[in-house]
Formats: C-alpha cells, sequence, structure tokens
C-alpha cells in the first residue's frame, strides 16, 4: 500500500492488487448494505463508517484486512473474532480465508443499533 493521503474509498481500494481489491470491495459493500445510512469517509487514512458517531472502519494490508468496531463491537462478538488475530477494537481477517462477510454484517448492524441509541450530537 502507497503512503500517499486518500480522498475516497474507491481511491484507497484501488490502490491495492486485484485480488485484494475485490475483497475490500465485497467488505464495504457489506458495511453499506448494513448500514445504508451511514457516511462514507476516509479516516486515519482508510475507509470509515460514519452514523451518530463513528461506526466501524477497515483497512488492506498484504496478508489480512482490518477490521475496526471499536471495542464494544468486538466485545459483543468476542466468542466469534476468538479464531483470528486481535487487539483493542481491531481483528485481523487472513485474505487466505473467506472473509466472514455474515459475521462483519452483523457487527456492523450491531454498531449501528448501539449509535443509533445515543442522543444525536450537534455539530
Amino acid at each position: 500500500m502507497e503512503t500517499n493521503k486518500f480522498a475516497t474509498v474507491a481511491q484507497y481500494i484501488a490502490s491495492f492488487p486485484e485480488g485484494t481489491q475485490e475483497i475490500l470491495e465485497q467488505v464495504r459493500e457489506t458495511i453499506k448494505k448494513a448500514a445504508p445510512d451511514a457516511e462514507e469517509r476516509i479516516s486515519y487514512n482508510m475507509p470509515a463508517y460514519h452514523l451518530n458517531g463513528n461506526l466501524v472502519y477497515f483497512a488492506g494490508y498484504k496478508n489480512h484486512i482490518g477490521f475496526y468496531a471499536t471495542p464494544t463491537g468486538h466485545e459483543a462478538f468476542k466468542e466469534e473474532l476468538s479464531k483470528y488475530k486481535e487487539g483493542k477494537g481491531s481483528v485481523q481477517f487472513p485474505l487466505s480465508e473467506p472473509m466472514p462477510i455474515a459475521l462483519i454484517a452483523r457487527i456492523v448492524q450491531f454498531r449501528v443499533d448501539e449509535n443509533q441509541a445515543k442522543p444525536v450530537k450537534k455539530k
């Protein structure tokens, strides 16, 4: 991955090899389907989704896709995520295995429900 600044998620995804692009696009579409009202943006130079606060982020790497659903999203799915390498608020899905699309969708939906339960922040 190049260290340039990305303006759009499409530009970010296009910076990866073709096979990785397909997986990143699959993750992107899964998030957009689970959170259709979320705003797509680049934050910390990676794809980010915002709906009444930060929702989730994802990022491509040489051997995995990083998925960031804040500590609460990971805590709620701790058992299902335990087979993957994890950090606080992050998980690594290896590119050598099928992406757990249904799990990603459920985590995003959990985060949508969680964020929509919060009072809306005024700008």
